[in-house]
């Protein structure tokens, strides 16, 4: 079925979100790329991910992340379950998550 955007705002009325900014991310530091953030946006009933915003070097390299994650309707405890390398600026995305999920240690 499919759901028109004003209804599915309706239905949505509790957010979860997490925000990372790049000057806490190691690979940023030290590629002298410290401007710039990854937040998310959750559904806080089910945990899915309803949407990202990132602004910063590099973000269109991991962008597809996010849209196949939201296209799958994955929720914030599969992504955190998922292998994330290290160092790189796409754990950021993972970062953002702990934080709005009171689980970042990088913060």
């Amino acid at each position: 079925m499919v759901i028109q955007r004003k209804q599915q705002k309706k239905q949505v009325t509790k957010l979860k979100s997490g925000k990372f900014p790049f000057s806490a991310s190691g690979k940023a530091v030290g590629a002298g790329a410290t401007e710039g953030f990854v937040k998310v946006i959750f559904d806080a009933k089910y945990g899915e991910w309803l949407g990202t915003h990132a602004i910063g070097y590099n973000v269109t390299e991991f962008i597809v992340q996010t849209v196949t994650a939201r296209k799958l309707e994955t929720t914030y405890q599969e992504v955190l379950d998922s292998i994330h390398p290290h160092p790189t600026m796409s754990e950021a995305v993972k970062d953002a998550i702990e934080a709005a999920y009171g689980e970042a240690i990088h913060l």
